[in-house]
């Protein structure tokens, strides 16, 4: 079985005061976060950040780690993969967002309240948990 680690992160600022979390739509319509493969040489974290980067435009910094999960999955000429990914919480440090057109759609800043709606109703339902997580470690609490 082949092995594979990604990583990436829950994007967060303040602006004027206010908590904003970044969420992407991606080429299928769903609301997710910046995550990608590792790439050989790269620590966990240096993957979370390059791949922030490369699909938002933004830079950040690493704040915490929120979770860490796994699924396998089939791949047409690899066979069954094992995927771990590593999320973190990431401050966004510089950059404007720029959409990696490849891969994604669009990116925004959203309220916490928001961020959380889209999450639940256009989001992978196996973001949610990391989701309420982050917001948590910023002190936003969500209903369930």
């Amino acid at each position: 079985m082949v092995k594979e680690v990604s990583a990436g992160g829950v994007v967060y600022r303040r602006r004027e005061g206010r908590l904003e979390i970044q969420l992407i739509e991606d080429r299928f319509g769903k609301m997710t976060i910046a995550k990608g493969k590792m790439e050989p040489g790269e620590t966990i974290e240096q993957t979370a950040l390059r791949e922030i980067e490369e699909e938002t435009g933004i830079v950040g910094k690493l704040i915490d780690k929120i979770s860490v999960g796994g699924y396998a999955y089939e791949h047409e000429t690899l066979g069954k993969v094992e995927k771990t990914v590593h999320y973190f919480l990431v401050e966004a440090r510089e950059g404007e967002h720029v959409a990696q057109v490849e891969e994604i759609a669009g990116v925004g800043w959203y309220s916490p309240d928001r961020a959380w709606e889209l999450q639940r109703s256009r989001g992978y339902d196996n973001n949610n948990e990391l989701v309420r997580a982050a917001l948590d470690k910023l002190g936003h609490q969500v209903l369930r």
